[in-house]
């Protein structure tokens, strides 16, 4: 028995055919930076849920990965509000067509 492997791309939701995929990907890795700071901060989800002014069962949400319904400035302002800064970098794009839009975590 033989089994094909196929190589993906770095982008798990570009893979399985998503149109926004890229959106998916950066609020998706913003939801793992909430889990990690929170983690970090050894809070509890109550304890987070109060810090971030959202209820309990959407910072577990979040944490799991179900961020659907929840907007990429949200995810944004809860970052902050667990302590990092965030800069936004607006520049020009060197090739023509659409630009893009990147997160980077230090």
């Amino acid at each position: 028995m033989t089994s094909d492997i196929e190589s993906g791309s770095t982008n798990v939701y570009a893979d399985l055919g998503y149109t926004n995929a890229a959106e998916m990907q950066r609020k998706s890795s913003l939801a793992a930076e909430i889990g990690r700071a929170i983690k970090a901060r050894k809070l509890t989800q109550d304890a987070a849920a109060e810090l971030l002014g959202i209820d309990q069962a959407k910072i577990s949400k979040i944490t799991r990965g179900q961020f659907r319904g929840v907007s990429e400035a949200k995810l944004l302002e809860l970052v902050t509000k667990l302590g990092h800064d965030i800069t936004i970098i607006v520049s020009k794009k060197k090739r023509q067509g659409t630009g893009k839009i990147e997160l980077s975590f230090a």
